[in-house]
């Protein structure tokens, strides 16, 4: 593991001056803003360039400013951004790529460390208190419990699953830890981290998942489903497979399965499932198990990600559509301060009061009904 802020600076000025920076700095007003890294697919800088992207959810998702970020090449050329999570306690948002994990201060916008480790990093999460991080390495064999205030790695946890996308649940109990190469998911216990137990199997590898607020189900995409599955994360055994009726599988250009991307909408009552080969995003009520499919939207490109605002108003397809979840609506769609169309994969919500983050989203599209 390295500490990488002393690398050379040309390379950040390099790539700042490939996009125009606005002038206004430091926390936002008060309000609600999306916060979108990017290059978010891959490292396409033609769906967003490189840095942090601000737009104002409450004045229709107007581009607000681009925030200067790590994550570059030797060369000065952005590297693919794996992940995102934030924490308004300490006012501090992580944005992982595929080598290193970056932390960079909310109020001043000011980055704070960036450090290399062991295996390369995935799409990791952070812990409701905002002090760990659950980082899973490159697709390797472990994840790293990293503390998310220096970067320092408190523990590494062998699972040998092809480490890739991880969550910690809303009560910091539990961390769940999904590879690439599992039908398995992994259940971390916080307080010793360790694995304390798992789900399934499923029926292939799991790739996207979310999971309901009281912590009892998850929602997976598995390799060659289109569609998904529903495991239980207490007596750890799977419980549904629903496939998507009307559509068929096909060729998609980026993640190799057809569902890559599953989230909750945050009442629960809806169960949003990506459809790469067809562009669409398709609907599933939820409120009945197995959930029962009842729309299918279409969108501007080939959906990889979803997750929800904070009030259930609106979906966020990683496409950059926002679709008004009660009239399955596309209102807006994000666009940067040239107006070239923002897509990502890696977007959290964050709320601003005097200056200072009072609450934050997630990326993976959780459930937050708590029982």
């Amino acid at each position: 593991m390295k500490n990488l802020l002393t690398k050379p600076m040309f390379a950040m000025a390099l790539a700042g001056a490939l996009f125009l920076q606005p002038a206004m700095a430091g926390a936002p007003p008060n309000g609600r803003y999306l916060y979108v890294a990017a290059p978010g697919i891959r490292n396409y800088v033609e769906f967003g360039g490189h840095g942090l992207l601000v737009f104002d959810i409450d004045h229709d998702y107007r581009f607000m400013k681009r925030i200067t970020t790590g994550g570059l090449d030797a060369a000065g050329k952005p590297i693919n951004v794996k992940g995102i999570c934030a924490n308004a306690a300490t006012g501090r948002i992580y944005i992982s790529t595929l080598k290193t994990l970056q932390c960079l201060d909310l109020v001043t916008e000011k980055l704070l460390w960036e450090r290399e480790y062991d295996g390369g990093c995935d799409r990791m999460s952070i812990t409701p208190d905002g002090k760990e991080i659950y980082l899973p390495s490159l697709e390797k064999d472990h994840w790293h419990v990293v503390d998310a205030a220096k970067g320092d790695v408190l523990r590494r946890i062998d699972v040998q699953s092809g480490a890739h996308n991880t969550i910690c649940g809303l009560d910091g109990k539990e961390a769940y830890l999904a590879g690439l190469r599992s039908p398995f998911l992994r259940v971390a216990g916080i307080a010793k981290r360790e694995i304390v137990r798992e789900v399934g199997p499923f029926t292939k590898p799991i790739r996207p998942f979310t999971v309901n607020g009281s912590q009892s189900l998850t929602f997976v995409n598995v390799n060659e489903l289109l569609g998904f599955e529903v495991g239980d994360l207490k007596a750890g055994k799977m419980l549904h497979r629903v496939e998507v009726n009307g559509f068929s599988k096909g060729p998609v250009k980026r993640h190799g399965c057809p569902s890559h991307g599953i989230g909750l909408t945050p009442d629960e009552r809806e169960l949003w499932v990506c459809d790469a080969h067809n562009l669409r995003m398709h609907v599933f009520d939820n409120t009945v198990m197995p959930p029962k499919q009842v729309a299918s939207l279409a969108v501007r490109e080939e959906p990889g990600w979803i997750t929800f605002r904070l009030d259930g108003r609106h979906a966020w397809p990683s496409t950059g559509d926002i679709i008004d979840i009660t009239t399955r609506k596309t209102v807006a769609q994000l666009t940067d301060e040239e107006k070239r169309p923002v897509m990502s994969e890696k977007i959290v919500e964050i709320h601003f009061r005097d200056g200072k983050p009072v609450r934050t989203g997630d990326q993976f599209g959780l459930g937050r009904v708590v029982f």
